[in-house]
């Protein structure tokens, strides 16, 4: 045996299991918003705002980054940086354009 007992295993799908029902419950919650009558940036926000809170659930427990090295989520983060970076950047492109 790999030295896990019966109640560890029980732990685990107990946590994988309420990760679940987090996620179906914020899936309902997302189609619930989509029928609501708001001005397209909120609506944007909403989306974003639970889409990151489904996706670090996903990254956290089925990927198992809870219990990694700070490594890991060190590099994660910087990827984070980067990605914002790279988004911004057309922006200030744009606004140098504006600017001459």
């Amino acid at each position: 045996m790999s030295g896990t007992s019966a109640d560890e295993i029980r732990k685990h799908v107990k946590v994988y299991v309420m990760v679940f029902l987090a996620l179906m419950v914020l899936t309902v919650a997302t189609v619930g918003v989509s029928y609501l009558e708001m001005a397209i940036p909120l609506a944007i926000i909403v989306a974003l705002i639970v889409a990151t809170i489904k996706g670090s659930l996903v990254a956290s427990y089925f990927m198992h980054l809870v219990g990694e090295k700070k490594a890991i989520t060190w590099s994660l983060m910087l990827t984070v940086v980067f990605f914002f970076v790279l988004m911004l950047l057309p922006l200030f492109a744009m606004l140098d354009h504006i600017g001459q």
